[in-house]
């Protein structure tokens, strides 16, 4: 921990609250995933494409995966009738994923269970406060995040 000056410990205290608040969220993404029989990685391939269609290669670079990962997510959610593949209707050399109705009936389900399940942390803040927090947020979240930093090799 750093103690040098007094906003290294305002700094200590948020990142500790950032990650803990991770922590929770994350915690809830994945029990709810589980009870549906997702794992993390499919819920959130799921959650981008609650509104929108996507190329596998946009989904794989925004997911950190590789394509043949996400192609095996993908071929996953369509047997399942989740996700389906269909031609961009602007290009149609380009093949797009996009939720099923049943994908996106099941998109619904798991928002309104996640819903549920973090109210109670969100439900001690004014509106006002929850309108602070989102802008807040929405600053951390606007920044790329920095390349991983690698240890040294020692010899």
């Amino acid at each position: 921990m750093r103690q040098d000056r007094p906003e290294d410990d305002l700094t200590d205290a948020l990142e500790d609250a950032l990650v803990r608040c991770s922590y929770h969220v994350m915690g809830i993404l994945t029990r709810v995933g589980a009870e549906n029989d997702l794992s993390l990685t499919q819920l959130r391939v799921l959650g981008i494409l609650r509104d929108r269609r996507g190329r596998m290669s946009d989904l794989a670079a925004h997911l950190g995966l590789d394509k043949s990962t996400m192609s095996g997510l993908v071929d996953r959610a369509e047997r399942r009738g989740l996700l389906a593949r269909g031609k961009n209707p602007e290009d149609g050399r380009v093949v797009d994923v996009y939720a099923t109705p049943a994908g996106l009936e099941l998109i619904e389900r798991m928002l309104a269970e996640f819903r549920r399940e973090l109210a109670p942390a969100i439900e001690p803040l004014t509106p006002e406060q929850r309108g602070q927090l989102t802008r807040l947020l929405g600053i951390l979240l606007e920044r790329p995040p920095a390349a991983p930093v690698r240890p040294a090799r020692t010899r």
